[in-house]
């Protein structure tokens, strides 16, 4: 298959359904980038995550009202990303609810106006990485780890902030009747919580495992995930043999050996990950150059959950060299380098000026290379902002670059970046 037929046949994970995962106990999966669980108590129902707008809660609780009519008593929240706190006041449905998250719960999408940082770049990059503004189906196929389609009204804006904190801890809570024990088990987030049911053997696992390599980096820009303490909260997950795994993203997993297999594995990507990185720095190599030096073992890389359809192998290495040794990667000619500006300057004097260059890039586009053209176009364009044949070869270079890729973040940020250019 094509790298875009591959993205097509992921989007079997996300179709629209809301799957039984043991007596009274649900998941709403493709409803909206994120899914939502549901527990049916004796006098009462508890909601995990409340998905990333109104307009995608309202939908889901009109499907969770054909199956239990019993108010929303409490709600939980595994992480702070604002795919999961969105939809609160209206699975709230007007009620005073109990609110229950991590006592570290912080999230970057939620409450920041008016506080420093880089707010503005940050929806920017996210914009891209999700395609929000790319045609659904022609040009952005999925999210990764949820459907390309889904509603957009209200997003963000149905956040109720935790009532109650807890520590994570082996903690035990009994709500509805039901008996929950939460676990705390950093991974995407600091603050996650897995939530497992003892009485079912059913285990929330929020975003520490969905069916794609995990994104230990995100491109719309995030602090270092700590990738040791994701693998540790994995094989904390597999120590409690569930019997069905209910992820924050794509569809749940039953049969204990399934759930064991899943979590053994993608806790051995990432822990390959971090020793095969540690290996090529130890040896001195760049992180340009660690990206050729590590990929997964075959073994590895054909399990279905481990496709690079969200995170990639080589934006992990590039992040865990920056989160261990920082930014500067070794080479002494980075340490005060030329400003972009300047080297590409130079360079387009080197090869013997604009039009030298930019007939360079055009025929870089030509011989099907267009990283290469797209390189060089962006030497020209730094020169010579105004060159519309530069502009234009930018734009078919990031959209050949889209159609060579599975990863649906990469290809919604090429095309994106296309339309943006070209509008």
């Amino acid at each position: 298959m094509t790298p875009e037929e591959k993205l097509r046949a992921h989007n079997a994970e996300f179709e629209k359904r809301v799957y039984e995962l043991a007596e009274g106990t649900y998941l709403a999966v493709g409803y909206a980038a994120s899914n939502v669980g549901m527990i049916v108590g004796d006098d009462g129902v508890i909601i995990i995550d409340t998905t990333e707008s109104t307009k995608a809660a309202e939908n889901i609780l009109a499907d969770f009202r054909k199956l239990t009519d019993k108010p929303v008593k409490t709600i939980i929240y595994t992480h702070s990303h604002r795919d999961h706190i969105s939809g609160a006041t209206v699975f709230a449905e007007g009620q005073e609810v109990e609110i229950i998250a991590h006592r570290t719960f912080e999230s970057d999408l939620v409450g920041t106006d008016g506080k420093p940082g880089p707010h503005k770049a940050l929806m920017a990059r996210t914009a891209r990485q999700f395609g929000i503004g790319l045609a659904y189906g022609t040009e952005r196929i999925n999210l990764g780890l949820g459907p390309g389609d889904r509603p957009m009204e209200g997003m963000g804006a149905g956040h109720i902030a935790p009532s109650r904190f807890i520590e994570g801890a082996g903690d035990r809570l009994k709500r509805c009747g039901i008996e929950m024990v939460f676990h705390h088990a950093p991974g995407e987030c600091a603050d996650t919580i897995g939530v497992y049911l003892p009485a079912s053997g059913v285990l929330f696992s929020a975003d520490n495992f969905y069916a794609s390599f995990p994104n230990l980096y995100a491109i719309r820009g995030t602090p270092y995930r700590d990738f040791a303490v994701w693998a540790d909260s994995l094989a904390l997950f597999a120590g409690l043999a569930p019997k069905v795994l209910a992820p924050g993203h794509s569809r749940p997993l039953f049969g204990a050996t399934q759930v064991a297999d899943a979590l053994a594995d993608y806790e051995a990507a990432i822990r390959f990950v971090v020793a095969k990185t540690a290996e090529g720095m130890n040896a001195g190599l760049t992180p340009d150059e660690l990206v050729s030096y590590v990929s997964l073992p075959a073994d590895l890389a054909q399990k279905p959950y481990l496709e690079e359809y969200y995170g990639t192998v080589e934006w992990a290495v590039r992040a865990y060299f920056a989160g261990t040794l920082g930014w500067f990667d070794g080479d002494p000619a980075a340490l005060y380098p030329l400003p972009p500006a300047e080297e590409s300057q130079r360079w387009v004097a080197l090869v013997g000026g604009i039009e030298a260059m930019a007939s360079a890039a055009a025929k870089a586009l030509g011989r099907g290379e267009p990283q290469w053209a797209l390189q060089l176009a962006g030497h020209v364009m730094r020169v010579a902002p105004k060159h519309s044949e530069m502009s234009a070869l930018r734009i078919k270079a990031m959209r050949a670059l889209a159609m060579e890729q599975e990863n649906a973040c990469a290809r919604n940020y090429y095309l994106l970046c296309a339309k943006q250019l070209e509008s």
